[in-house]
């Protein structure tokens, strides 16, 4: 069974005035445990709609995900966010803004603290423990924000364009580090992007949105092994199929 089932999911916003729009239209997806999918396709295409449906931000309007075959009403720590921005609390201290889900929660302080030593160990950030947000760098916020969501132990990972403003370098570094924290921890991870290069560096498979409505246009194995290389010529390859398949996809519409 797929861990995550997108079922016939549309979804439709109202407006004050003129025709609803249709961000998404008959989505049917299954993605299987320990997978790491990537959303790509033109801005506006519904990409962060469908990773906000999942997550119970929204509702479809149509349709129904389940996770582990129970259909999602809501948001819940079985399935963590990860957003563009960081959103850590600039008042708490990094092992703090890693805990404080499991504060939440009401999870005891000695059991949290250990939870958040575990994954500030995993993203490899044990000597700014005690420091804040201001004093580290955009790559490391976002390292702080990844380890506060797994923190809670979600069965899924939702991470909305996570590397979209950090420098070209520091990106690069980024995707290898959530590779290694992918491998290490073994969770699903639904990841949406820009980037075709981002995608393909990343995903086990790459789901295809088409423009507005969204609907999928394709679904892409990725075949090559990890760490990938951008200059090999598979790589480029698979990147320019699917750059072909996002601009013919459209040019139909």
């Amino acid at each position: 069974m797929a861990i995550v089932s997108v079922e016939q999911v549309t979804k439709v916003f109202a407006r004050d005035e003129g025709e609803p729009t249709v961000a998404l239209k008959d989505i049917n997806l299954d993605i299987e445990e320990k997978e790491f999918i990537c959303i790509v396709g033109a801005s506006g295409c519904g990409k962060t709609t469908l990773l906000r449906i999942i997550a119970g931000l929204e509702t479809a309007t149509e349709g129904t995900i389940r996770l582990n075959g129970t259909p999602i009403e809501g948001t819940d720590t079985d399935r963590g966010m990860v957003f563009q921005e960081y959103s850590l609390f600039p008042w708490k201290s990094v092992i703090d803004n890693i805990a404080f889900g499991l504060e939440m929660r009401g999870i005891p302080k000695t059991e949290r603290r250990e939870k958040a030593e575990k994954y500030l160990k995993i993203i490899r950030m044990e000597q700014f423990r005690d420091a804040y947000p201001h004093e580290l760098s955009g790559g490391m916020r976002q390292r702080v924000a990844i380890a506060r969501a797994l923190a809670n132990e979600p069965k899924v990972l939702l991470m909305d364009e996570p590397f979209g403003a950090l420098d070209a370098q520091t990106r690069n570094v980024m995707q290898r580090e959530l590779l290694e924290i992918w491998e290490e921890t073994q969770k699903t991870v639904i990841f949406v992007t820009h980037s075709v290069d981002e995608a393909v560096f990343l995903a086990d498979r790459i789901v295809i949105l088409s423009p507005r409505p969204g609907k999928i246009e394709e679904v892409i194995t990725v075949d090559l092994p990890r760490m990938r290389d951008r200059t090999a010529q598979q790589f480029a390859e698979m990147r320019k199929h699917i750059l072909k398949s996002m601009e013919d996809s459209a040019s139909i519409r």
